[in-house]
């Protein structure tokens, strides 16, 4: 199954088991900014207990790992959990939405994108950008992920919300590499 057709199926599963979710990382960025090759799909959720099982069985062994521990784990320290395609080695990882103030904020702005014929909830470009300039930081300088957020920056420049970026770089911390971002920005 192609990475494609991997997100399509989760994307069915979440929603079949009312489960909310936000696609953001590598896939939302290439999405909003310059495509590129991802290992993975990355993927906010809010789940309940009680969806545990739905989601289980959508994703059934042997071609399938995907356990009940983890995903217990990961709601109980509000943590991540991950879904892994035993035939193509495609991996998604589940963020469990946490009650921080940029999450609840990047959930709250997520929107509803059509992409390869289905609709799927996505991180603003505005919120894809935050996170990307907050994991290079958080990684000692990711230059991958610098990229990407600039990249976002600059396809999605003239609609991003400006004053929103500046209030959410000092609240996280990212301002130095946000103030470079801008400056190496290639805006036409």
């Amino acid at each position: 199954m192609s990475q494609q057709e991997l997100l399509k199926r989760v994307i069915q599963a979440l929603e079949d088991a009312s489960i909310e979710y936000m696609v953001t990382g590598s896939t939302a960025s290439s999405l909003q900014g310059e495509p590129r090759s991802t290992h993975d799909i990355d993927l906010v959720v809010t789940i309940e207990r009680s969806a545990v099982k739905k989601l289980l069985d959508a994703f059934p062994p042997p071609d399938f790992y995907l356990t009940e521990d983890s995903i217990l784990d990961a709601l109980s320290r509000q943590g991540m959990f991950n879904l892994i395609d035993l035939n193509e080695g495609a991996k998604v990882d589940f963020w469990i939405l946490t009650g921080d103030a940029f999450d609840q904020s990047r959930f709250a702005r997520r929107y509803v994108e059509e992409v390869m014929g289905f609709r799927l909830w996505v991180s603003s470009p505005e919120d894809t950008i935050l996170a990307k300039l907050r994991w290079a930081k958080l990684s000692g300088g990711s230059e991958k992920q610098f990229t990407d957020a600039l990249r976002v920056y600059e396809v999605q420049y003239g609609r991003l919300d400006m004053d929103y970026l500046h209030h959410w770089a000092k609240e996280l911390g990212v301002e130095n590499i946000w103030q470079r971002l801008q400056e190496e920005a290639e805006i036409v």
